[in-house]
Order: structure tokens, then sequence, then C-alpha cells
């Protein structure tokens, strides 16, 4: 019986969080300090190398109608030479959405599972927990950080991520940003790094990064990057932390509290030269 009112109470917290991360995660919150422009329900986000269609709610829209709006977004982003993003929600409506997008030429990448706790919750499961032996966490403001970081990312990935350098000095621009990295202490390699979003007007910070060397992983190094952002946001008052997570950060993150609240997949059409 036990088990079952545990059951129930997680069930009306994760109904809860995704109430609020609706409500104030989509939408306009997705393009703070992007130049944008408006489409009927949907935000068309403009990012220097590629394009983002954000919403609240479809309203309703279905049929020819939607079919019409999918269009008008992949044409717009057509026309600019650039690939756009529609980011699809598990439980958005209409239920035929992705089935739509797909014959409209857009194409799914990676599913992620969105997963919230609360900042505070997150700092006490984690005291203790912010380092890690022969690792050094620390802030950094530096361009040469971001430098590196973004050639540990190439390594991780086997992909040129050399575009993160530019994106993580607009990120810190904002002042809405702080990012971590973390140091071999006896080479001074970059072995991992993170960083904290804070959204504008809403009690949410963004958890992002966190990438790992592989030689590095398994020595507590993500989880003392959660704990350090995690304490940030606390300080500056931000109430719910938001990860938007692969099938190998999802469960970590529940193991140390963290709820899902719904997927989210990436729709993304490129046009053709």
């Amino acid at each position: 019986m036990t088990e079952g009112i545990n059951a129930e109470l997680k069930t009306d917290r994760a109904a809860k969080l995704l109430a609020a991360y609706d409500d104030q995660l989509r939408g306009g919150a997705e393009s703070a300090d992007v130049p944008t422009s408006t489409d009927g329900p949907v935000i068309r986000v403009e990012y220097p190398n590629r394009g983002f269609v954000s919403y609240r709610s479809l309203a309703g829209l279905d049929g020819a109608e939607l079919d019409a709006l999918i269009a008008r977004q992949r044409e717009y982003f057509a026309a600019k030479g650039q690939p756009v993003e529609w980011k699809t929600r598990g439980h958005d409506l209409p239920a035929d959405l992705t089935e739509r997008l797909t014959a409209a030429g857009f194409v799914p990448e990676e599913r992620e599972t969105v997963v919230i706790a609360e900042s505070a919750d997150i700092v006490a499961r984690l005291s203790g927990r912010d380092t890690v032996d022969g690792v050094t966490i620390r802030h950094t403001e530096d361009k040469a950080d971001f430098e590196r970081i973004a050639a540990m990312e190439s390594t991780v990935w086997d992909q040129d991520w050399s575009w993160l350098t530019d994106d993580l000095v607009r990120r810190h621009a904002t002042g809405l940003t702080d990012i971590f990295v973390a140091e071999a202490d006896t080479t001074g390699e970059v072995v991992s790094a993170a960083w904290a979003v804070y959204k504008k007007n809403t009690d949410f910070t963004g958890l992002w990064g966190g990438s790992t060397l592989a030689e590095w992983r398994g020595r507590g190094i993500y989880k003392a990057l959660v704990a350090v952002r995690a304490a940030r946001a606390v300080e500056l008052g931000y109430r719910y932390l938001q990860v938007d997570a692969s099938d190998d950060s999802s469960p970590i993150l529940q193991r140390l509290g963290f709820l899902a609240v719904t997927t989210t997949t990436p729709y993304v059409y490129t046009a053709k030269n």
C-alpha cells in the first residue's frame, strides 16, 4: 500500500513539474536574446546557423491547416539556406504531428527524456559529492577555456565541435550562463565540462553539457558537475533544474532524484542545394 501511495505522489509531482515546464519553458523562454519572428502559434528562432521552431501549444490545429504551418516554417528557413529544427514533445497534440513533420521532409534525431528536479533537493542529495579526486572543477569566463572545451567535445563525439567556442562566448555574454570546466590535476587536460543556463523570468535552470572523456568516466565527474550547478542555481534563486537527458544521462539523473516528465525529439529539415 505504501508503494502505491508513493507512486501516486510521484505521478502527481511529475504532473505539476510538467505543467511548470509547459508554462515557463516553452515559447518565448526558448528564444531569449535571439532574433525571432512569429507565425500563428509558433515562434521562429533564428540562430546564426540553424532555425528553431518553438511553441507553447498548437492550439487545436490539425489537418491541412497544420500541414500549411509546417510547410511555411520549412520554406522560411530553406530560403535562408538554413536547416530548421522543430522540437516535439511526447505529450504534444495533435497525436499525428510527427507523422505530418515526416511527410513534410523533417527527419527525427535522437529522442531525449525531459527530467526535472528541485534545485535544493539535488544540493542536499549530492552534499559532499561536488569534488572528485584528481580533478579540479572551476568556473570559467575565459575564451581560451571555451576553445579547450570545444576540443574536448570534438574528441568525445568524434566530430568538429569548434562552433561551440563561439556559442559559449555568446552564452557567457548574456549573463545568463555559468560555465564549469573539469581538469585533470596532473596534466591540466580538460576531461569534462558543463554549463548552467538560467532561464530569465522563470524558475528554471537548464543543465547543458556534461560530456566526459571516455577514460575519465565512472569517477563521479558528471555528478560533481550537477552538484556545483545545482548549488549555483540555489544561490541565484532558481527553484528547478531541467535537463533534456540522453539515454546515458537519464538513468543517472533519475537516481539522483530527477523525475521524467515527458520526452523530446528534434525533427530537422535540411534544404537540398
